[in-house]
């Protein structure tokens, strides 16, 4: 009979997937893209009801990007999304023409105004998206070189101390 184990912490996991993170195959321009592509698709994620969602896995296979990435960065943009929203509409209405109204004659006019204002939110999130995807792409690639090269660096020091320790015979 074995014993039950003991259930992992949450803080030693997050640390164990920011190592993974860090230490991702490609390096830092990988996992900076995805976060790029992360950004950009969550920018317009909330009007299209959380199926622009599926949209990260067919760019992450044709840029190569970090799948990993892409979720830290959609879940940074879920963060910064309510200040940035109001910023998305303002862009989509500048888009947009003025003249362009929404009547579909077996709905209410609300739900008329409801889908301008999510078409605005879409059109002003994806320019939004990018230009925020192209903005964090180089912050978070420098951070992660950084990040590695002190890791190698220190690496390096250890091991030239363990070899400059004489052996006590």
């Amino acid at each position: 009979m074995s014993s039950p184990r003991k259930p992992r912490s949450i803080k030693r996991w997050i640390k164990y997937k920011y190592t993974q993170l860090m230490r991702a195959p490609g390096g830092p321009s990988i996992v900076a893209l995805g976060f790029s592509i992360g950004i950009f698709v969550e920018m317009f994620t909330l009007p299209t009801y959380g199926l622009a969602f599926f949209l990260i896995f067919p760019l992450i296979y044709w840029f190569g990007a970090s799948f990993a990435g892409a979720l830290v960065g959609f879940v940074f943009g879920k963060i910064i999304f309510i200040p940035v929203a109001f910023v998305n509409s303002m862009v989509g209405g500048l888009v947009l023409p003025n003249h362009l109204r929404f009547h579909i004659p077996v709905i209410p006019n609300w739900l008329n105004h409801i889908l301008l204002v999510n078409l605005k939110l879409i059109v002003g999130g994806i320019i939004d998206g990018f230009v925020l995807g192209a903005i964090f792409y180089f912050p978070v690639r420098f951070a992660i070189k950084y990040v590695a090269d002190k890791r190698k660096e220190k690496r390096k020091l250890r091991r030239t101390a363990l070899e400059a320790k004489p052996v006590a015979e």
